[in-house]
């Protein structure tokens, strides 16, 4: 099939698996790790927090942070949980997506649906392996916050946890992970299949169709477009927030799933609701790709030292 012949100019004329390595695993946890200890973790809270309080305005939003612990507000659940998501989460988008889409393309995919396909894969699996511990864990600090704040002494992270565990079990610790495996879904499928789409659309407009290296602003540029345009399931990221969230409201539903959060949200906040905290949430792409581009290749040099092997990831 031609489709298994790389056409793009920045593959092999032979579409060949790529091994996964140690490197390029401990490239993507070191970058991940830098870039949600910089500004990653304070947008994601500024759109976490815009989702669960969807009357809020972004100023607004920002106050009602900075009222919870000040600078430290905006880094809630960092250490260890977003931590944990961060040097996890790399590692099994990168191992299934790469699996996901040498398959795909080996069976007639073009370099664009292969993408989508190994987007789509890699985020799911990500959602179901990692987040979902993840998320609960960040949650129960959001709930150790509000009974701070209301003059009770909270429990310890674990204890909170652990009962979590008895009352709720395996569901209780991964309430909400339907709605994370469908944004991982839609987010990773529409963000490798579009920044291929874009950096081919680049390469047709600079002449770089024969393998020329983009430069840094080509990259960000590609990467960035195809991070924006996925912002399209923000719905998703609401309903995620909303069906975790601990706030008593008589008019929500007693049964949470996407689809009756959905309706829920839909009813009191109407369309403009559903796409609460998209702004951070593309500045938080935006960041994410300005991290892999401007510090990965000074990171791969280092990881190549580090392990004698020779970093193969994309950046």
């Amino acid at each position: 099939m031609s489709a298994a012949v790389a056409s793009p100019a920045s593959q092999p004329p032979k579409l060949e698996k790529k091994p996964v390595k140690f490197s390029n695993l401990l490239l993507g946890a070191g970058l991940n790790l830098f870039e949600v200890t910089t500004l990653g973790q304070p947008l994601e809270v500024t759109k976490t927090t815009m989702a669960a309080h969807r009357g809020d305005s972004f100023a607004a939003a920002l106050t009602r942070i900075w009222n919870r612990g000040g600078i430290l507000g905006f880094y809630q659940g960092l250490i260890p949980w977003a931590w944990i998501e961060a040097s996890t989460k790399g590692a099994v988008l990168l191992f299934v997506a790469s699996e996901a889409e040498y398959w795909a393309r080996s069976f007639g995919a073009s370099e664009f649906g292969g993408g989508i396909i190994g987007g789509v894969t890699g985020g799911v699996a990500q959602a179901y392996a990692t987040m979902g511990f993840c998320t609960c864990m960040k949650t129960v600090e959001i709930t150790k916050h509000k009974m701070a704040a209301s003059g009770q002494k909270p429990p310890g992270t674990w204890a909170t946890f652990m009962d979590i565990w008895r009352r709720e079990g395996i569901r209780g610790i991964n309430k909400g992970v339907n709605a994370v495996a469908i944004r991982q879904m839609t987010n990773w499928g529409s963000r490798f299949g579009l920044s291929r789409l874009a950096e081919q659309g680049i390469r047709k407009v600079t002449g770089k169709e024969n393998g020329e290296k983009l430069n840094a602003f080509e990259k960000i540029l590609a990467s960035t477009l195809g991070g924006g345009l996925s912002a399209w399931n923000q719905p998703i990221e609401v309903i995620r927030v909303e069906m975790q969230s601990k706030k008593e409201d008589p008019n929500r539903p007693k049964k949470m799933t996407v689809g009756t959060t959905f309706k829920y949200i839909y009813e009191t906040n109407g369309i403009k609701g559903l796409y609460r905290g998209v702004t951070p949430r593309i500045g938080l792409g935006v960041w994410q790709t300005v991290c892999m581009v401007a510090l990965g290749d000074m990171a791969k040099t280092y990881v190549e030292k580090l392990t004698g092997e020779k970093v193969t990831a994309k950046h």
